[in-house]
């Protein structure tokens, strides 16, 4: 099964104080949280596509491991990843990737950031 551009933009969305913006055009979905960026798609893309923040080590293995999963296109190579959604990163996977995107992104905001986000990872992160 292959994610498709609303399921993606509803995995996005689906944590707290995650924003859809569109900065860089209304063509380019930028999903923030806390004002930083955690997500990009061009939703109506073909073929579809995500970037994704990643920790650095990960984001190395990952792209051993599937072939669809790409330095972030004109982004922090380190840092990003972009995931082509063809059906051979399980979407479970993806999901993961997108919360762990998320997670980073929140882990660096100020604790009154985390607290009023109700972020799961506040605990963790002490």
């Amino acid at each position: 099964m292959t994610m498709t551009p609303d399921q993606l933009r509803a995995a996005c969305l689906e944590f707290n104080g995650a924003e859809e913006l569109f900065p860089f055009g209304p063509e380019t979905s930028v999903f923030k949280v806390g004002g930083k960026i955690f997500a990009i798609s061009a939703l109506d893309g073909e073929p579809l596509r995500v970037s994704l923040k990643c920790e650095p080590e990960i984001a190395v293995q990952l792209r051993a491991a599937y072939p669809a999963i790409t330095g972030g296109w004109h982004l922090n190579k380190r840092h990003w990843n972009t995931v082509l959604l063809d059906g051979s990163v399980p979407d479970a996977l993806v999901g993961e990737m997108i919360e762990d995107s998320y997670d980073l992104i929140v882990s660096r905001l100020p604790r009154r950031q985390q607290l009023a986000l109700d972020w799961s990872g506040l605990s963790v992160h002490r």
